[in-house]
């Protein structure tokens, strides 16, 4: 009996539950194997996610206490695929550059979230995009400090602090800059702000440099929501909470296929422009 070689790369897929993802699943899974791959979900080498941006950051967080030895590759069928290089017709170039993958990888800040309630308990969580807070029910009230210096007290719906890959994000749309991710900052952007004869904030997006800290002390007891990335908590009696550029950052897998930068954001706000 010959007993078949594998690459020696052990890889995870995981899709949404769309038809389309689920047929591009079925397919990928078949020409992987054939390849001789290693198809595990426990402590892959390379994670594939199939569908659109939300999916990628599900897979993120799934494996996101694995994250100095796991890289990522999206394969697009969403209507947004902002962190996908591959189209769901292209499985055989996808297969064929693992196959002939060096490890090469392409990394980018992640943000740390620390939320301390009134009675000391922690809780840390990681975001790929986001982390925002709001009130649930009323206006917002929090003093917002960075790098230990009180910047302004915010009324409003509330404040998001994105990563630069998160700047294209919900950042983008409530004013913010986009940046460049190989530019490790911060950026905060505030959700309609107050601002009147009474109530003044700076009104505009911040960038924060890497060894800069973030803190919001909401100055209002009762529950806040906070939404890190896809998943939303509601919490009774925060303290405070920090944001800090983490010191994990995510991989891709580097390859012909992954796509500059500035080209994603190109192909997803712009398109093709008439000349």
């Amino acid at each position: 009996m010959i007993q078949m070689r594998t690459t020696g790369k052990k890889v995870s897929i995981i899709r949404n539950r769309k038809r389309q993802s689920e047929e591009v699943f079925q397919q990928l899974r078949y020409k992987l194997k054939k390849n001789n791959f290693i198809l595990t979900e426990k402590h892959p080498d390379i994670v594939i996610s199939i569908g659109g941006d939300g999916m990628l950051l599900s897979a993120f967080h799934k494996y996101e206490s694995q994250l100095d030895r796991v890289r990522f590759v999206g394969v697009h069928t969403g209507h947004l695929g902002f962190y996908t290089d591959y189209l769901d017709d292209e499985i055989d170039k996808l297969v064929e550059n693992l196959k002939y993958d060096t490890g090469a990888k392409v990394s980018y800040p992640i943000l740390n979230v620390k939320v301390t309630f009134e009675n000391g308990d922690t809780k840390i969580m990681r975001a790929l995009n986001e982390a925002t807070i709001k009130r649930s029910d009323r206006t917002m009230v929090a003093d917002l400090t960075i790098n230990g210096v009180h910047f302004e007290r915010f009324r409003g719906d509330g404040i998001t602090v994105s990563t630069p890959t998160g700047s294209t994000a919900y950042n983008k749309s409530l004013g913010g800059a986009v940046l460049h991710p190989t530019i490790e900052a911060l950026q905060i952007a505030e959700i309609a702000s107050l601002n009147n004869r009474v109530y003044r904030t700076l009104g505009s997006s911040i960038i924060v440099p890497k060894k800069d800290k973030i803190e919001i002390t909401p100055s209002r007891p009762g529950f806040h929501i906070l939404s890190v990335d896809n998943s939303t908590y509601s919490y009774r009696n925060i303290a405070h909470i920090e944001y800090q550029i983490d010191n994990h950052k995510i991989n891709f897998v580097a390859s012909p296929s992954h796509t500059s930068f500035w080209n994603r954001v190109k192909d997803a706000f712009i398109g093709d422009i008439d000349e």
